[in-house]
């Protein structure tokens, strides 16, 4: 496992998460003369957001949103983006915290991938589709959507069989199957805290069906397929046998305001609100 240690930079800040959350912290301090180090353990950054088709209570299109923040916080010369990674350890005290920070291998270099496709062309291997809520498949090697920051393609080891067709077609010579993970050293003096949320898993209900209806979907999932980007191109259809639904009905509060099956009493205070959009 290979080590480095990052030159320290006085004033630097830590924000944990790449969401809308994170990268707006990273951008206002970036703009105020702090170096910022921007982590997140996905690929790419953008969050859930990069997920939603339209946003209430305006119905923009959230992709229209955030787009402009991922080119900005990617181009800013006071952010450095760390995807992939995740805090192994920190010690220290505000002021003054020394950080170690593990980074995990996407066997594509970053620096050398110039986004051309042309490994995702020929790569022969097919995987469930985690961006859209696996509702579909994508390939091996892969970009999480069109628009990520950074700016470059990762291959999935989990799933790729190692056939070496990526790495003959990569003019860029970016394909590196011994990539390895990478611990780096860093010195801020201050760590945000912005790690967005996880989604609720309605299979831990037995009454809803979900692992046994496909036509049972979360709203996440809901949101994908009224995506223009998602699997079925913005038209409303049932991933059962893609037929058009004549009744959509919405059952509120799963995951929340329970205390016998999930110990969640509160109200997840977003439902309402996502349910009445979706409408």
């Amino acid at each position: 496992m290979a080590k480095s240690k990052a030159t320290s930079k006085k004033g630097a800040v830590m924000v944990v998460g790449a969401g809308v959350a994170g990268m707006q912290a990273s951008l206002d301090l970036a703009s105020s003369g702090y170096f910022v180090h921007l982590i997140d353990k996905s690929p790419t950054i953008g969050g859930i957001m990069a997920q939603l088709d339209k946003t209430f209570p305006t119905n923009d299109c959230a992709m229209c949103i955030i787009s402009p923040k991922l080119v900005e916080v990617g181009r800013h010369l006071n952010i450095q983006i760390h995807p992939n990674t995740e805090i192994e350890t920190l010690e220290g005290e505000a002021g003054n915290f020394s950080v170690t920070v593990k980074s995990q291998p996407r066997y594509i270099d970053l620096k050398a991938c110039t986004a051309c496709g042309q490994c995702r062309q020929v790569c022969p291997v097919s995987a469930l589709n985690e961006f859209n809520q696996q509702l579909d498949l994508r390939e091996a090697t892969y970009m999480r959507y069109p628009q990520a920051i950074p700016r470059g393609f990762t291959i999935d080891r989990n799933v790729c069989i190692g056939c070496g067709l990526c790495e003959k077609v990569c003019l860029a010579g970016a394909v590196h199957y011994d990539d390895v993970p990478r611990l780096e050293d860093l010195q801020v003096g201050a760590v945000v805290l912005a790690p967005g949320n996880d989604v609720f898993d309605p299979s831990r209900f037995d009454t809803y069906n979900y692992l046994n209806f496909p036509n049972v979907v979360t709203s996440l999932e809901f949101e994908r397929i009224l995506s223009a980007s998602g699997p079925y191109r913005g038209h409303l259809m049932r991933p059962y046998d893609r037929e058009e639904p004549k009744k959509v009905a919405w059952l509120q509060c799963v995951g929340s305001r329970n205390i016998n099956k999930c110990d969640n009493s509160y109200c997840s205070a977003v439902c309402c609100m996502y349910a009445i959009k979706e409408a």
